[in-house]
């Protein structure tokens, strides 16, 4: 894992267009799965029907939710980047959402993490990181996402 590590989150202005941390990676299996079917209640067969997703699934078994995969954002930026005078995070928008290709069971994710823009206000700074979720032995990216957060002092 590399991260950001910095005092002040003013001081993102210089990490702009740049690949700033990738996180370490996280396990995705059949429970977490299931967890996450019951939390949301979507227990599509696809995610949550091991023997049927074997049987019927294009993908040869279940897979993650695509929300699944997002959800884990918060947990790859709290991971990576510490900006030790933000007293207050907060989520300020998402979006644009791509799930690229599907995360079977088991796998391993993880996020590249990239800033995509800064602007600094006179309360708060505002970051647009680019993630890119990569699954452990597979070219291609499972999910790419921009996500808006608002650093407070």
């Amino acid at each position: 894992m590399s991260s950001l590590r910095i005092r002040d989150a003013s001081a993102l202005k210089e990490h702009v267009n740049r690949e700033v941390a990738v996180s370490d990676y996280v396990e995705i299996d059949q429970e977490r799965i299931r967890r996450f079917a019951d939390t949301t209640q979507d227990h599509q067969w696809i995610h949550t029907d091991v023997d049927r997703a074997a049987r019927e699934s294009p993908f040869g078994g279940t897979v993650a939710h695509g929300f699944l995969t997002l959800s884990f954002l918060s947990h790859f930026l709290a991971s990576t980047v510490q900006i030790e005078t933000a007293r207050v995070i907060v989520s300020c928008a998402l979006g644009p959402v791509r799930f690229m290709a599907p995360v079977p069971a088991p796998s391993r994710i993880r996020a590249r993490v990239r800033l995509r823009e800064f602007q600094e206000q006179d309360t708060f700074v505002q970051a647009t990181w680019r993630f890119t979720i990569e699954r452990d032995g597979s070219r291609a990216p499972c999910c790419v996402a921009d996500w808006v957060v608002r650093y407070l002092p």
